[in-house]
């Protein structure tokens, strides 16, 4: 049982302590698709926790986290059996790079009990911390399209793109997991989180794509985020790897 005194209830609010409670992270990946997990907290604090997905989420994106967090921890539904917050993600830095035992521990800090407007309307949207107000929330703004992150580890930046060509093969896949058609393509760059392919594909931003790269021994799968056509006048396709890093290791 927690202490109650309120001075050792202000320190546990302030400071991250050790409690492997069961959590469940929401995250959504567009309008319409989404996943979720059930983990174990690794520490809490009231203004943020850590935790280890199987699947990796980019640094910026905002999850929902259901938990049976104490009373004491809380900043509102304090009677509620279950406490539903929104957390930022602030860091995502792989643990396991074992071959289908990939995990990731993330650091998340608490925004309150709603999202903003903006994450509403695309839930793609980053985000980055503001300042933190008198209730203990972060106040979170919209993300800049090329944050500096110079001051971040590699692992941590969202937008370090390396000009790697690597022979890919692209399979669009349906809301069932099936493949409804394929191309082998080339990168034009790649990140841990991210990569632009060429393509001729003629597909929809949302779009779900399974990547393979046999010379690294990766299959990940991914959302078109955006395409473009370059001064070449070839089209590219902009996506995001949404279970897994890309292995970066030993080629950037």
């Amino acid at each position: 049982m927690l202490p109650t005194s309120v001075a050792e209830k202000e320190h546990r609010r302030i400071h991250r302590i050790s409690l492997s409670l069961p959590i469940r992270v929401e995250v959504q990946v567009d309008q319409t698709n989404s996943w979720s997990e059930i983990t174990r907290l690794s520490d809490i604090s009231s203004f943020g926790a850590g935790f280890v997905l199987k699947r990796p989420v980019k640094r910026g994106r905002l999850l929902q986290l259901t938990m049976p967090l104490p009373r004491q921890l809380r900043n509102y539904d304090f009677l509620e059996p279950q406490y539903r917050i929104w957390g930022l993600v602030r860091r995502c830095v792989p643990i396991s790079e074992k071959k289908g035992d990939e995990s990731y521990a993330l650091g998340v800090a608490f925004v309150g009990k709603r999202p903003p407007q903006s994450y509403q309307e695309n839930p793609a949207k980053l985000y980055d911390i503001l300042h933190r107000e008198e209730d203990g929330m972060w106040m979170v703004i919209e993300a800049p399209a090329i944050p500096d992150e110079n001051d971040l580890p590699k692992i941590e930046q969202r937008q370090t793109r390396f000009p790697i060509p690597l022979s890919i093969f692209v399979e669009v896949i349906d809301t069932n997991g099936n493949t409804i058609a394929t191309e082998n393509t080339v990168t034009e760059n790649l990140s841990l989180s991210g990569a632009a392919i060429f393509s001729t594909l003629d597909l929809a931003i949302g779009s779900f794509l399974r990547i393979t790269c046999d010379q690294y021994n990766t299959t990940i799968i991914s959302v078109v985020r955006g395409k473009r056509t370059g001064n070449d006048c070839i089209p590219r396709l902009h996506v995001e790897f949404i279970d897994r890093y890309f292995p970066l290791e030993g080629i950037a």
